[in-house]
C-alpha cells in the first residue's frame, strides 16, 4: 500500500494532480479539489494517498490530510458508494459538519452532495453513524452545537455566483469555507464568497 507521496508538484488537472518523485517519476493523483494546491505549484508536497486497485485499473487518490483520507476509506465502505462518487462527496465536505450530519441522522443535509440520494443518505447514515466522533473528536453532544450556514440559502447563492461566471470547480472549493460561516441570508454568502474567490 502506497500511504503517502512525497515530491514536486508538476501539474494541476481538473481532477488530479501530478507530483515527480525521486528518480524522475510521476504520479497521478485523483484528489477531491485538485485546484487547493494551485499555490503550491513547482514546490515540494506531500500527499496523504490512498491506492485502490480493481480488476481493470490501478487509481492513486490524494488528500491533503489524514482526516480527509480516513473519512474516503470509511464513505467507500458504505453500501452503494465506490472511490468516484466518495470523490464527489469529499469535493465539497466539511468534515465536522459531515460528521454532525451523520450523528444527527440529518438527511437533508447529506443529500446535497453529488450523487447522493434520500436512499445513499440513509445508508451514510445507517453505515457510519457513531463510527467516526471518536476519530474526529466531535462527540454526539458537542456536533448538536455546530452552527452551519443555511443549506437552501446556500444553494441559492451558488447559483447567483454561477451566474456570474465562475466555474463548478471555483464554486467547489469554497463550499467547505462558507458552511462554516453560519449564515442564512444568500446575499450575505454571495458577498462572503466573492472575497473568498478573490482570495483564490
Amino acid at each position: 500500500m502506497i500511504a503517502y507521496i512525497k515530491g514536486k508538484l508538476m501539474a494541476i488537472q481538473d481532477e488530479a494532480i501530478i507530483v515527480e518523485t525521486t528518480g524522475g517519476i510521476g504520479y497521478e493523483l485523483l484528489c477531491p479539489n485538485p485546484f487547493y494546491y494551485q499555490h503550491q505549484l513547482e514546490e515540494e508536497v506531500m500527499i496523504q494517498t490512498y491506492h485502490h486497485v480493481r480488476e481493470d485499473a490501478q487509481l492513486l487518490y490524494g488528500f491533503k490530510n489524514e482526516d480527509e483520507k480516513y473519512l474516503f476509506t470509511k464513505l467507500i465502505s458504505v453500501s452503494g458508494i465506490g472511490p468516484k462518487g466518495a470523490l464527489g462527496i469529499m469535493s465539497a465536505v466539511d468534515i465536522p459538519s459531515f460528521v454532525t450530519a451523520v450523528e444527527n441522522e440529518d438527511e437533508k443535509f447529506l443529500t446535497q452532495f453529488p450523487g447522493v440520494g434520500k436512499k445513499t443518505a440513509r445508508q451514510i447514515i445507517l453505515d457510519l453513524k457513531g463510527k467516526l466522533t471518536s476519530s474526529f473528536s466531535i462527540t454526539p453532544t458537542e456536533a448538536e452545537d455546530i452552527q452551519r450556514t443555511d443549506e437552501a440559502a446556500l444553494t441559492e447563492a451558488k447559483e447567483a455566483l454561477r451566474a456570474l461566471g465562475y466555474t463548478e470547480k471555483e464554486l467547489t472549493s469554497i463550499m467547505p469555507a462558507l458552511r462554516k460561516e453560519n449564515l442564512t441570508n444568500s446575499d450575505e454568502i454571495v458577498r462572503k464568497g466573492l472575497a473568498l474567490l478573490l482570495q483564490s
